[in-house]
């Protein structure tokens, strides 16, 4: 168990390091739709899921320590919204790559969309499911 809470701790460093080396990439070079315009929309659409990604790869992390608050919550969702800045400054230095400042909303909103889930199903009762879902994440590592 130690080593899947381990494992766990590391997955956000390891999805920042794909998200790093994938935005080093012209976008193309992984995969290239033969329609271009359902190309670009797929690839814009990804920001939003991307960085939702990584909140909820935190989130996880997180829960692991079994300490995980309100202000811890909103500190997670603020490292995601850092890391999706830098890697917006970061593409801006990249040839091929652009940076966009609405780009950087995409990553914001998938992040607080993914809070919202977060946020209403572990602290409050909305989403009864979720919050059960995370408290068995966490008290596995308890």
């Amino acid at each position: 168990m130690k080593f899947l809470k381990w494992t766990i701790r590391v997955l956000p460093f390891l999805y920042m390091a794909a998200i790093w080396i994938m935005s080093s990439l012209p976008d193309n070079a992984v995969i290239e739709l033969p329609d271009r315009g359902v190309d670009r929309f797929l690839k814009e659409s990804l920001h939003l899921v991307e960085f939702a990604i990584l909140y909820l790869l935190l989130v996880l992390a997180a829960l692991t320590t079994g300490r995980f608050t309100r202000g811890l919550n909103f500190a997670l969702m603020g490292v995601a919204a850092m890391y999706g800045l830098l890697d917006e400054v970061h593409q801006s230095f990249v040839p091929y790559r652009s940076a966009t400042v609405i780009d950087f909303v995409k990553d914001v909103f998938g992040i607080l969309v993914a809070a919202h889930f977060v946020n209403y199903g572990y602290f409050g009762k909305q989403f009864p499911r979720i919050g059960r879902l995370l408290r068995r994440v966490e008290q596995a590592f308890q």
